[in-house]
């Protein structure tokens, strides 16, 4: 029988802090790409043209970054599952520091012309191949380690280092972005990549020491590793990974607060940048806080009533926040930004980790979680130029951005709807058929 994971807390908390750490410190490189798309890109790498075409081109740069994603999520998922989740947590992480600083390296379009938006490209491309397999191998890492009645609340860990990734990529940008307009352009925005070499580095001395999960440590002593898992994965749960993609547009609300909003606020209305980078921040520290203890209440109730009432509140708040945007008014940027993404939108993050991992068996766990997300996020990625592009540039289109995100949250509420409910279903049990009525497991909650 398969010895129960997260038997041991000191694990347990050692995967936690790890998938933490390092989500924090991959996605602070992921999203200083962003950051750097929304305010400057289009003036560096596209000054050919005109401001409105080049903020839009820039921005379409930060999607191409989740068009790599799906092939990450195959490649990586495969060698998770056949290999192990620790190698991959570790290759993931080396992969984003080298493509970062080598962003901070780039030429300008004045310097290496058109050459240098297709190094650009191509280093964003590999960024999306090691975002991944990034949150997959580091949600089943979390996930197979933990108690078995806290599993929500351990797999949180990596969206809440997710949420500290931003906070400290938005606050780096916040002195880089006072800067004289001419320093800012020169090298300015290239501190925040290069400073990503240090950062990345303690994230490696942090994952090399963390164990492998004892899951997969049976699956080898058994000789029940997969040899094929994508194979296994579209014959027998095919219909799962389906709805993980549906479910995984949820992620529109983050791409459309975090780079759509920045873009509309500073380039259309003409607010000033360091306040909307501030109302990044404080929703960001208001998601650190909210996503554990989100966590926790769906490892009580369940994760089906979390997630539906997170994505019914940011079809709602969406139009408020981007509204406020259009209004000028900083009382309610600031309000409604950090109730929107800090509280709202942390209900479905702090759930889709467990939740996601819970609908596949061990097998195939890393490589359905990572496939069914990166392709959500890949057609989320590319939603702030979607709908840069169909509202337009007036000061107006924030109607119309609104109107299609809060659709988006719909549709994600039905693929959520129809899922199985599985919190209380036995960890080494999770993903297979005849887990349609379980018993409840753990201690009482």
């Amino acid at each position: 029988m398969v010895a129960q994971p997260g038997a041991d807390r000191a694990r347990s908390r050692k995967a936690a802090l790890a998938a933490w750490v390092g989500s924090a410190l991959e996605y602070y490189d992921f999203f200083i790409y962003g950051t750097a798309a929304a305010l400057v890109f289009g003036k560096i790498f596209f000054p050919a043209s005109d401001p409105a075409t080049g903020t839009l081109l820039a921005l379409s740069t930060f999607g191409v970054g989740y068009v790599s994603r799906p092939l990450g999520a195959v490649l990586l998922g495969h060698l998770g599952d056949r290999f192990g989740r620790k190698r991959v947590l570790v290759l993931t992480l080396l992969m984003m520091g080298v493509s970062t600083v080598l962003v901070g390296c780039l030429p300008s379009y004045q310097t290496a012309g058109v050459a240098a938006p297709v190094m650009l490209v191509a280093l964003r491309l590999l960024q999306g191949l090691s975002a991944g397999g990034e949150q997959a191998s580091a949600n089943s890492m979390s996930l197979e380690h933990a108690p078995e009645n806290q599993r929500a609340y351990y797999t949180s860990f990596t969206l809440s280092g997710t949420q500290a990734g931003q906070i400290v990529a938005t606050a780096v940008f916040l002195p880089v972005a006072a800067l004289p307009q001419d320093a800012l352009l020169s090298w300015g925005w290239r501190v925040p990549f290069w400073g990503s070499a240090l950062m990345v580095l303690v994230g490696y001395l942090v994952r090399r020491t963390v164990e492998e999960t004892p899951v997969f440590e049976q699956e080898v002593r058994t000789g029940e590793v997969t040899k094929l898992p994508l194979v296994v994965l579209l014959r027998e749960h095919w219909a799962d990974v389906l709805r993980v993609i549906v479910a995984a547009l949820i992620a529109s609300v983050s791409t459309i607060f975090t780079v759509y909003a920045l873009s509309y606020a500073v380039n259309t209305v003409g607010l000033s940048k360091t306040p909307m980078l501030w109302v990044g921040v404080l929703a960001n520290i208001a998601a650190v806080v909210s996503i554990p203890l989100w966590a926790k209440l769906a490892d009580r109730v369940g994760r089906k009533p979390l997630f539906i009432a997170g994505s019914l509140g940011c079809a709602v708040l969406i139009f408020a926040y981007l509204g406020a945007i259009a209004a000028g008014s900083w009382v309610l940027i600031f309000a409604v930004g950090v109730v929107l993404f800090g509280v709202v939108y942390t209900a479905t993050s702090a759930v889709w980790p467990a939740f996601y991992g819970e609908m596949f068996p061990a097998r195939v766990r890393l490589s359905g979680t990572a496939i069914g997300t990166q392709i959500g996020f890949a057609i989320s990625g590319f939603l702030p130029t979607v709908a840069a592009a169909v509202a337009g540039d007036g000061a107006g289109a924030w109607l119309g951005v609104s109107i299609f995100t809060a659709a988006l949250c719909l549709v994600n509420v039905i693929a959520v709807a129809t899922a199985r409910e599985t919190y209380r279903v036995p960890t080494a049990r999770l993903g297979l058929k005849e887990t349609a009525a379980p018993e409840p497991v753990g201690a009482a909650r």
